[in-house]
C-alpha cells in the first residue's frame, strides 16, 4: 500500500512539474494558462479520431463518391486521401511541436511569417480556421439529424423529412452536443477514450454481420476496379476527382484538436503524436468500413435515388434482410455521430476563445471569457452553438445545404492549415529546424506535395457534386457561404483590425523570448533551442 501510495505521489509530482514547464512555455507565448491541464494523449487521439468520425462521415456521404466512380471513386479516393492527409497531418504537427497554442494555425501563421506580414497571416488564417471549425460541426450535426430521421425510413421506404423536420431535428441535436459539453465537460477524457472503443468495436461487427448476413456478395473485381459515374454528369475522369469531396471531408479534423493544446499535459509531444496518429488510424479504419459494405452494395442506381438522399440504412436494410437489423448497424454510426458532434463542438469553441483572445471577432471580450462554474470558455461554446444553429437555416432554400456545408468545412480548414505550411516553406522552413517532431530532410517535399493538393481541394469543393438534375435549389453554394464570412472578416479588418489588431501579443515585442518547447528545452523566434526552467508548482 505505501509503494503505491508513493508511486502515485510521484506521477502526481511530475505531472506537476510538466504542466508548470507548460504553463511556462505558454506565458513565453503570451498568454496565461486559464484552462486546466486535465486531457493526456490518448484522449487527444479519440477527439480526434471521434471529430473525423470514420464509419459515420463516409455514411452520410456515401452518395457523393457513389455518384462519382462508385468502387474505384470509393476505395482508391480513400486511399489517396489518407496519404495527402497523413503529408498535412505530419506538417502541421512538425509546427505544433515548436509552438503548442490553442491558437494552432493562427498563431503559427504569426510566429512563422515575418513581422511586417504577421498581423494580416495570422487574421486571414484564424477566420479561415474559424469558419473551418465552425461548418465541420455544423455538416457533422446536420447530417446526423438527416441520418436520425433516414431511419424512419428504414420501415416507410416513401418518408421523406420536411425541411422543418429537419432543421428542428438539427436544432435539438445540436443543444444535446451543447449540453454535454457544458455539463460533461469532466468527462471528456473519459468520453474521448470510450469512442476508440466504441468505434473498434463497431468496424469488428460490421465488418462480421455485413459479410454473414448478406444474401449476395459482389465481385473482388467489382470492389477494387470497378468505376461508373454516368450518374455524376461530370466528365469520366473529372468525376473522380469530383468524388474526392468524400474523404477529403472525413479527414479534415485532425488539425482542430491543436485548440486544445492549453487543457494538455506536455503538448509539444503529446498533441504532435495524437494528429497524425488520428489519421493513421482513420485511414486504416475508413478500409476496414468500406470494404464490406462495397462486397454487399445493393443496386446502386436504387441507392442513388434514395428520397432522403442517405442510402446507408438501405444497404444495411438490404445486408440484414430486415428493417431492425438495419437499424441495429445504423445505431452504432448514430453512436459514432454523438461522439463526432460533442468533440468537434468542442474544439470549435476552444478555436472561438482563442481567437477572441487578440480581439479578432466582434464583442471578443465576451467570448474570450472563462466560466469557472465549468472551466471552460462558456460563452465562445454558446456562440459556436447559436452560429451552427443560424446557419441551419440555409436548408430552407437549398437540399442541397449538407453539400454546401461539408465543401465550405473542407475548403476553409484545408486553407487554415495550408497558409502556415505555406510561409513556413517560404521562409526556407527555419523555425521548424529543431522541431521536437520533425519531418526531417523529406520535410519540404512533404510540404509541396500537400500544398499543391490543397491548391486543388479549393476549386473542386466549389463545384456541385453532380451535374444531373441541376437547379437553384441543389446548387452546391460552398462559395456563396465562404464569400460571406470572408465579407464580414474583411469588413470587421477595416473597421477595426487594421488599426488595433497585432495579432499574438508576442509580436507586440517580438523579441527572443522563448514560445516553444522541444524536449524539456523551448525555441525562440529564430528556432533555436534554449534551456527553459518550470515554474515551481504550487
Amino acid at each position: 500500500m505505501g509503494k503505491r501510495s508513493s508511486s502515485i505521489a510521484s506521477a502526481g509530482a511530475r505531472r506537476s512539474v510538466d504542466d508548470a514547464a507548460a504553463d511556462t512555455a505558454l506565458a513565453k507565448m503570451g498568454y496565461s494558462a486559464e484552462l486546466p491541464r486535465t486531457l493526456s494523449m490518448l484522449s487527444v487521439l479519440g477527439l480526434s479520431f471521434a471529430i473525423m468520425a470514420v464509419p459515420y462521415g463516409l455514411s452520410t456521404t456515401f452518395y457523393i463518391s457513389l455518384a462519382n466512380g462508385q468502387s474505384v471513386t470509393v476505395i482508391w479516393g480513400w486511399v489517396l486521401l489518407s496519404l495527402l492527409s497523413v503529408a498535412i497531418a505530419g506538417s502541421l504537427a512538425e509546427i505544433c511541436s515548436v509552438y503548442p497554442t490553442s491558437g494552432g494555425v493562427y498563431y503559427w501563421s504569426a510566429l512563422l511569417a515575418t513581422p511586417r506580414w504577421a498581423p494580416i497571416a495570422s487574421w486571414v488564417t484564424g477566420w479561415l480556421n474559424l469558419v473551418g471549425n465552425w461548418c465541420v460541426t455544423l455538416s457533422i450535426n446536420f447530417g446526423g439529424a438527416q441520418l436520425i430521421l433516414s431511419a424512419i425510413s428504414l420501415w416507410d421506404e416513401d418518408y421523406v423529412a420536411t425541411a422543418w423536420q429537419t432543421v428542428l431535428m438539427f436544432w435539438a441535436v445540436t443543444l444535446l452536443c451543447f449540453l454535454i459539453n457544458v455539463f460533461g465537460h469532466k468527462y471528456l477524457d473519459w468520453i474521448n477514450t470510450v469512442c476508440i472503443y466504441w468505434t473498434g468495436a463497431s468496424m469488428i461487427i460490421f465488418l462480421v454481420v455485413l459479410l454473414a448476413m448478406s444474401p449476395t456478395k459482389r465481385s473482388g473485381e467489382f470492389v477494387f476496379a470497378h468505376y461508373d459515374a454516368s450518374g455524376s454528369g461530370w466528365p469520366t475522369g473529372w468525376a473522380f476527382f469530383v468524388g474526392l469531396l468524400q474523404p477529403a471531408y472525413v479527414l479534415t479534423g485532425y488539425g482542430m484538436v491543436a485548440a486544445m493544446c492549453e487543457e494538455v499535459q506536455s503538448p509539444e509531444r503529446e498533441v504532435p503524436k495524437a494528429i497524425v496518429l488520428s489519421v493513421v488510424a482513420a485511414g486504416l479504419t475508413g478500409l476496414v468500413y468500406l470494404i464490406p459494405i462495397l462486397f454487399v452494395l445493393p443496386d446502386v442506381q436504387t441507392l442513388l435515388e434514395v428520397a432522403n438522399g442517405q442510402p446507408i440504412g438501405l444497404i444495411f436494410k438490404t445486408a440484414t434482410g430486415s428493417a431492425g437489423g438495419g437499424f441495429g448497424l445504423l445505431f452504432l454510426i448514430l453512436g459514432i455521430w454523438l461522439f463526432a458532434g460533442v468533440g468537434a463542438l468542442t474544439a470549435s469553441s476552444r478555436t472561438t476563445y482563442a481567437f477572441s483572445r487578440d480581439g479578432a471577432i466582434p464583442f471578443s471580450k465576451l467570448w474570450s471569457k472563462v466560466d469557472k462554474r465549468f472551466d471552460i470558455p462558456f460563452w465562445a461554446l454558446t456562440l459556436s452553438a447559436v452560429v451552427n444553429c443560424l446557419l441551419g437555416l440555409i436548408y430552407f432554400g437549398s437540399t442541397a445545404a449538407f453539400s454546401s456545408f461539408t465543401g465550405v468545412a473542407t475548403i476553409c480548414l484545408s486553407t487554415s492549415y495550408g497558409l502556415p505550411i505555406l510561409v513556413s516553406v517560404v521562409t526556407g522552413r527555419k523555425k521548424v529546424e529543431h522541431a521536437s517532431f520533425s519531418l526531417g530532410r523529406f520535410g519540404f517535399v512533404i510540404n509541396i506535395i500537400t500544398l499543391m493538393w490543397i491548391i486543388l481541394a479549393i476549386f473542386l469543393f466549389c463545384l456541385p457534386t453532380t451535374l444531373t438534375g441541376l437547379d437553384a435549389s441543389s446548387m452546391n453554394y460552398a462559395s456563396v457561404v465562404f464569400a460571406g464570412f470572408a465579407m464580414i472578416s474583411i469588413v470587421w479588418y477595416f473597421v477595426w483590425g487594421r488599426k488595433a489588431f497585432t495579432g499574438p501579443p508576442i509580436l507586440n515585442t517580438m523579441s527572443a523570448e522563448p514560445i516553444g518547447v522541444v524536449k524539456g528545452r523551448s525555441v525562440d523566434l529564430e528556432g533555436k533551442p534554449e534551456t527553459l526552467e518550470p515554474k515551481e508548482s504550487k
